[in-house]
This record gives structure tokens, sequence and C-alpha cells, in this order.
């Protein structure tokens, strides 16, 4: 029996680990194994791979070491970010607003909803246009003395609008008042300079860029108070406790330096077959848009909604006919409903069922993409008429 080749198309989701950064990994599950907190020598070759690795990210993010914090991943990045800068704020300021977009991801939405609803903070989205991006001018009229904290993302996971970052950073800046900015997704494609970015804190996570599962950082710009959310040791500065995970670390940080050293030649193989996705999708398939910026998103990033299709459905016969895709759909048992990015940006909910996110990575070829937009369009008609 010959089994058929299945073409990987949702590099939003993860990426494969790159075969150098598996390389720079490996000696550290079984040969340099110490606990970076032991003083002997095994603990001392543990903790130069740590302080090594750190230097290597604050180099890429154009920081200071001490202002990185190894976490598990993007989402603990987020957690901390968010309630740690909001603890912190009632603590030393008085400060009980909390300042979101309402299409980020959730580890940042639900985080701040639950601050909202146990620990009464007031929680207030900006608003966002229809390609789900934040106007400066919006965050400057919603700005108070008693904001918090503001998260936005920096590009979005469900439909790759990319924020500008630097302009609400400066407005957040001269209001003195922290901006975390989730650039989980925007790492493997955008240059992530936090100085010039203007942000205070900055969540990644290595398996989007070609990393391990399992690792992330949160950059915390000097002189930003966060109330820890894991105590213990005296691990990352007293902010994060726990044993450091040294094989993940070291790949997080290799990843991250060939993420944005070879950013722009990515960019460059990437951005045809992303456009090349979006004119012939737009042109050939009836009843469909684009979803998200159209100039102003990830260079990889392509995602669409087509009326009267379950994306659910259309996802399943992809994946039968060999294609890995995802949707930006919710599927609640008896009860699917469009995402919160989907409906925030406006679309009407049976626009917004019959969602697809089709992200490209390095090892994605032209052919592989001609071989998909070739069966996506019969795809779809197949599925209305199951409707």
């Amino acid at each position: 029996m010959v089994m058929q080749r299945k073409i990987y198309l949702d590099y939003a989701a993860t990426t494969p680990v790159d075969p150098r950064v598996f390389a720079a990994m490996k000696p550290y599950f079984s040969e340099l194994f110490g606990n970076p907190s032991s003083v002997h020598t095994f603990g001392q070759q543990a903790e130069a791979a740590l302080e090594s690795a750190r230097e290597s990210v604050a180099g890429c993010l154009n920081c200071q070491p001490k202002e990185v914090i190894f976490t598990s991943c993007g989402s603990e990045s987020d957690n901390l970010a968010l309630r740690g800068a909001a603890m912190s704020a009632r603590k030393n300021r008085g400060a009980n607003h909390l300042l979101i977009s309402p299409v980020e991801h959730h580890a940042v939405s639900h985080t701040a909803r639950q601050l909202a609803e146990w620990y009464d903070f007031e929680l207030e989205y900006l608003p966002v246009d229809e390609s789900g991006m934040v106007s400066p001018a919006d965050v400057a009229d919603m700005l108070r003395p008693d904001t918090a904290v503001v998260s936005v993302i920096h590009a979005n996971n469900e439909i790759g609008t990319v924020n500008p970052i630097a302009a609400i950073g400066s407005l957040c800046r001269e209001r003195g008042v922290p901006l975390h900015t989730d650039s989980v997704q925007g790492a493997a494609h955008l240059s992530i300079d936090v100085s010039a970015l203007k942000v205070d804190l900055l969540s990644l996570g290595a398996h989007k860029f070609y990393g391990p599962k399992g690792v992330g950082v949160l950059y915390v710009r000097e002189g930003t108070r966060l109330l820890p959310a894991q105590t213990g040791g005296g691990q990352e500065f007293g902010l994060r406790a726990g044993t450091s995970n040294i094989p993940y670390i070291v790949g997080l940080a290799e990843a991250f330096r060939l993420a944005q050293e070879e950013r722009q030649g990515r960019e460059n193989y990437l951005l045809p077959l992303r456009d090349r996705i979006i004119g012939r999708v737009l042109e050939e398939v009836p009843d469909a848009r684009l979803t998200g910026h159209p100039n102003q998103r990830l260079p990889n990033h392509t995602s669409f909604v087509f009326s009267g299709v379950d994306g659910n459905a259309l996802l399943a016969m992809l994946d039968v006919a060999g294609y890995a895709c995802s949707s930006g759909s919710a599927c609640k048992t008896g009860d699917p409903e469009p995402s919160e990015v989907l409906t925030a940006i406006g679309l009407p909910r049976s626009w917004g069922l019959g969602s697809l996110r089709v992200t490209l990575g390095v090892r994605t070829t032209p052919d592989e993409v001609d071989s998909f937009l070739d069966i996506l369009r019969d795809t779809i008609t197949r599925v209305r008429r199951l409707n």
C-alpha cells in the first residue's frame, strides 16, 4: 500500500525543529546535563550554557541579558506579563484598568478576563478595523491615569495582520503605562528589536520559529515591575521559579538567532508564494474574502472566509486530500461558532464559520502551493453541496 504524501501548510500552528537547532540542543540531554543552580563543574557547564543563550537572545532583541526571562512557552510569557504587570501596578500606583485588543491570543484575553472576573480589574477593549488592526489614535483616546497595562498583539496568529506596535509603544511610554505585545507569531518573520518597538514586555515561543515546543521568553524592560506568577527558587531573577530547561533554552536561542539572521531571505522566498495563494483564491473561488490586512501582514500567512462553507468539513476534506491547514472557527460540539477574532472584525456568522488559514514555511515548495491551489476550488464546491 502506497501512503499519500502529506503536505504541511499550518506553520502558524507550529514548525518543525531546524536540524541545526536540534544539533545545538543534543549535548545537553545526556552529556552536559547539570543543574545550573549546582556549584560543581556539571552545574557550571549548564549555567554557562544558560547565560550564553540569554546573551544570544538579548543580542537579537537589542536588550540587556538581565531583561530576558526564560519560560515554558509563549502562553506562560503572556500570563506572567499581563498578570504580573497588572498586580504590581495595582499595588504600586493603584491602577485598576486593563486595555487590550479584542483580537489577542487566548493566553492574553483569557488572562485579562480572569483578572476582571476574579480580581475586579476593569477590562476594556480597543476597537479594531476590518483588518483587525489597532489604531494608535484609539490607544491615545482610551489610555487613563489608572491603566495598569496595555496589551496589543504584534502579529495576529489567525488573520496575519501586523500592528503598529512602535507607534503604540511611544504613546504608552509618554503616559507611563507599560505595553506588552505578544510576538509569538511574529518572531519567525519580523524584526524583534524591543528598543525600536518601544515595548516594556514582549512574549516569544520557540516552536513558532523552528525551535522546540515547551520553551519561551518574556522580555521585561529594566524597571518594569512584575509580580512573579511562579514562586520558589530564585531562578530567572526571581520572576520565574523552576529548574532551567537547558536543552530547550539552548534550542530557543539558536532558533531565534537563525530566524533573525535569515529573516530577509526567508521573507523573499515566502512573499511570492503567499501572494500567489491570495491572488488565485480570490480569483478562482466564488464568494471568498481575504481576512486580515492585504499588505501589513506576515509574509507566510494567508487566511480566508468562504460563504456557505463549513470550515471544519473543509479542513477534513483537505486533510483527506493530503493537505494540513487550519481554520479560525472554534468547533463546539453541536454549536459551532466563529472565532472571537472573526467576530471582532465584523464578519457575519455565515461567513465566519467558513474560515481557512494556510500558512507557509521554509520547507514549502512552489509545487506544493500549486498542487494545493489546484484542488482547493473543487474541494470548496463539494463542501458547499453538503451544506
